[in-house]
């Protein structure tokens, strides 16, 4: 996608392997959102790290440094969101070096290039990327970012200059801690020493005072691939134009106490008329002492000197920043051409509109601060990073509500599509840690996993384990089955699932359906009948059904529960319209919405379609109802609404309501978030829609979350709700498979393609596709199918096309492509 203008103002793409931490590049250009040190941080700021040029020219004479970031746009005044905020370090430089000028950005995630516009004599643009390579979690969960310039001197006479790189030795910094110039009270002892590896320039930055057990201790080193002019250590950004004007006296010896140094890297360069050349620079960071130190919910017990190492996975890979620089710099190549096959593969596919980038862009989700992994292989995520959607509750740094929460991560379909391994540990941690003996699975995990879990206790949002995360965990046990974790996995879990299954139908299910006091991820205990419960029940009945076929068990108990549940659930809730909830006489009407329209009402009808279990409630009305959960709930301008909580959509916006009374009766308190929009529920309700054939209704839903996430007034790569990156919004994956009819099942070794008409271009049609094994292109014209697995190998015996089925016989790999016609 293009952004100009003002879609530049809240831009900001995240750049950082899964679990790694990240940088952010702004629209101007800049590197804001500095969070490689193992914490959230979108306000934080390393000061005296950017681009510049020096640019000469003997006659006419010309000599400018030129700072490579655009002027800093204006920040908006949306609520609860940061990424328009420009640093006050960053203003700080502008005084000091001019900007270039103006930028354009076309960025699919986690590529971006920058072109700049300037009146100099000079034509300046800049590729930036992070490696991602769907099925390879090592490849994509590297702490690196590389820089390619491209100088071009478009003009008839020869330029010369210097193209610098400048970086502030953060090693010891918390991330969270304030710094003025190079002062802050964590810094001291700091060293930056130059490297030469082949024609490769380096800058290593260090601090060796550290203890090895410092939360701040690590490494980062600033590289480029040429014989570069160093200026390993300084103070101000005016010394380093000086540098870059002439020869100076670097600084020399650790930093004092309170202070650190700034390093720099300068490339002379000569430009003949029409002459373009490419520079490389990379930043690698190595920080592997990940703690507990975010607040957990549950009782606090008192471990008295305990500090609760977690470490890094990215960390045990490499054992330095050094390391993991020449690793990438030794791939760059090879990995920069696999994560532009992947962008490639969605900016060329024929998905309507901004689709293909924006389904790209939800990668951002997991491979944010809100995900990492343990030195151990632990795979843990907070709801979302801490910022200004949180402040008046959970501050505004670190991981917001930790950790694994089921409920929210029932949502979550990105990980499990781009690493399936990894979405699989997180179901071993349910069963092996965070099952009770009584068979229930709270819905938050306590780290270290060796700690007593959330049993028996007051939990927290809600206070009891939700029932909606217990119904996931067994609709992901299912998924994770289908998307290769395989049969002895499965027979593995499988008494896991029938102790929660027992568990949930001993203590909710009467008459057939589910009752009492339901905790849900609505932060409340839901009361009565009603289908947001009742369809993920009837989904997880069906998904168990299954499993035990699949182990050659008798699944008729589950059948027979699930046809009698999806009769009462139809015949007492389905109002000819859409799905209420009802309520026994003696029930609480505080947080519940009664006759109100939810627009999650059917959620587990959503999982269903996604693992082929097939229609759980009558098919007629569940369009109907889908139909009407857009009529009622999708709201298209917000300026005479009242938000009663947190500001999702405001001003012009379209935004899907949480839910709505069309006909009167909302309750005095009505349930929670009511008026809240939340990108995640957008995302699964547009994926229904599709998966229904409601096209207009699933489009003008993602068309205006989309809107609403243009640049102009919020970041396109940052979801917010309970804080930024929010897991639920990964959702959409969904959107993908529904708009393509894409469905991969590992267990049988088949995929199966039908796009809608929105997805076809006349008789052609193209989009990528994962599996278990690998992930490739699927395109068809002129009546031939073309499948080109991009990267592992496809496995694979039959293929259908809408409808048609054709057998395999040969493994697809790179190079090999599978021509079906």
């Amino acid at each position: 996608m293009h952004y100009t203008g003002d879609n530049l103002r809240h831009f900001a793409l995240p750049l950082g392997g899964l679990g790694t931490g990240t940088v952010a590049l702004a629209g101007n250009g800049a590197l804001r959102q500095w969070q490689l040190h193992n914490i959230g941080n979108h306000e934080a700021h390393v000061p005296n790290s950017f681009f510049a040029l020096r640019l000469s020219r003997v006659e006419p004479p010309l000599d400018e440094v030129r700072l490579l970031q655009g002027p800093a746009l204006t920040p908006s005044t949306t609520p609860l969101v940061t990424d328009d905020v420009v640093p006050v370090g960053e203003q700080q430089l502008y005084d000091v070096i001019q900007p270039i000028g103006p930028t354009k950005v076309t960025a699919t995630y986690p590529q971006a290039r920058v072109e700049y516009e300037t009146e100099l004599p000079i034509e300046v643009a800049l590729e930036v990327f992070n490696p991602l390579v769907p099925g390879d979690a090592a490849a994509s969960s590297q702490p690196v970012v590389g820089f390619t310039y491209t100088l071009h001197n478009p003009g008839p006479i020869a330029l010369h200059g210097k193209l610098a790189a400048a970086l502030q030795n953060t090693v010891g910094w918390d991330g969270i801690t304030p710094i003025n110039g190079t002062r802050c009270s964590l810094y001291g002892g700091n060293t930056n020493r130059p490297r030469t590896s082949g024609n490769w320039t380096s800058l290593v930055f260090e601090n060796s005072t550290l203890p090895v057990d410092h939360p701040g201790a690590g490494q980062t080193v600033l590289a480029t691939d040429s014989e570069a002019l160093v200026h390993p250590q300084w103070t101000s950004p005016e010394e380093f134009v000086a540098f870059l004007n002439g020869p100076t006296t670097p600084a020399s010896g650790a930093s004092a106490p309170g202070g650190t140094w700034n390093g720099g890297l300068a490339v002379p360069f000569q430009l003949e008329p029409g002459e373009s050349k490419q520079f490389r620079f990379l930043l690698a960071w190595h920080f592997p002492n990940r703690y507990v130190d975010f607040n957990q919910f549950g009782p606090h017990p008192d471990y008295g000197h305990s500090r609760f190492w977690l470490g890094n996975a990215y960390t045990r890979r490499t054992p330095d920043a050094v390391a993991a620089a020449e690793h990438f710099i030794a791939n760059w190549d090879e990995l920069q051409h696999q994560t532009t096959q992947w962008t490639t593969a969605f900016t060329e596919s024929t998905l309507p509109g901004e689709t293909g980038a924006r389904i790209a862009a939800l990668a951002a989700d997991v491979r944010s601060p809100t995900v990492f992994q343990t030195a151990q292989g632990d795979v843990l995520g907070f709801e979302g990073v801490l910022g200004a959607s949180t402040a008046m509750w959970g501050g505004r740094y670190g991981g917001s509500c930790p950790l694994n929460c089921t409920h929210v991560w029932n949502y979550e379909q990105t990980l499990s599509r781009l690493f399936p391994s990894l979405e699989q540990n997180m179901r071993d941690t349910e069963y092996d840690v965070m099952q009770a003996p009584e068979g229930y699975i709270p819905h938050r995990v306590r780290a270290p996993l060796y700690l007593k879990q959330l049993w028996d206790v007051v939990i927290g949002g809600p206070e009891e384990p939700a029932l909606d995360g217990m119904l996931g965990t067994v609709l992901k046990t299912y998924r994770e089955v289908r998307l290769g974790a395989g049969l002895d996995w499965l027979r593995e879990r499988w008494p896991n699932v029938l102790r929660l299954l027992d568990h949930i139908h001993g203590k909710w299910l009467r008459d057939g359906v589910l009752r009492g006091i339901q905790p849900s991820t609505h932060d409340i205990d839901l009361c009565g009948v009603n289908s947001f419960m009742g369809t993920l029940w009837l989904a997880a009945l069906r998904a168990a059904e299954e499993m035990a076929l699949l182990l050659g068990e008798d699944g008729k108990q589950y059948r027979s529960l699930f046809e009698a549940g999806s009769t009462a659930y139809d015949e007492l809730l389905f109002t000819g319209e859409y799905y209420r909830q009802i309520l026994d006489p003696d029930e609480t009407r505080d947080f519940q919405w009664g006759d109100g329209c939810l627009a999650d009402q059917l959620v587990g009808q959503w999982w269903a379609h996604q693992l082929d279990l097939g229609y759980i409630l009558p098919e007629d009305h569940v369009r109907t109802a889908l139909r009407n959960v857009v009529r009622h709930n999708l709201r298209t301008a917000f300026h005479d609404f009242e938000h009663p909580y947190r500001v999702f959509a405001d001003g012009d916006d379209t935004g899907l309501l949480m839910c709505t009374w069309p006909h009167g009766g909302r309750p005095d308190v009505p349930t929670r978030y009511c008026d809240e929009v939340w990108t995640g529920s957008e995302y699964q309700v547009a994926a229904h829609c599709l998966y229904e054939g409601l096209t207009d209704e699933g489009m003008s839903v993602l068309e205006g979350l989309w809107a609403r996430y243009d640049g102009t007034r919020r970041n396109p790569f940052n979801p917010i709700e309970c804080g930024d990156h929010y897991i639920r919004n990964a959702a959409g994956w969904s959107v993908l498979e529904a708009l393509t009819g894409y469905r991969h099942n590992a267990i049988t070794k088949t995929i199966t393609l039908a796009p809608q008409t929105l997805a076809r271009k006349a008789d052609t049609w193209s989009f990528p596709f994962i599996t278990n094994t690998g992930w490739a292109t699927a395109t068809f014209t002129s009546g031939t199918l073309t499948l080109a697995c991009q990267s592992g190998h496809l496995d694979l015996t039959t293929v259908y096309v809408d409808g048609t089925a054709h057998e395999v016989n040969t493994q697809i790999t790179p190079g090999n492509h599978l021509r079906i016609r």
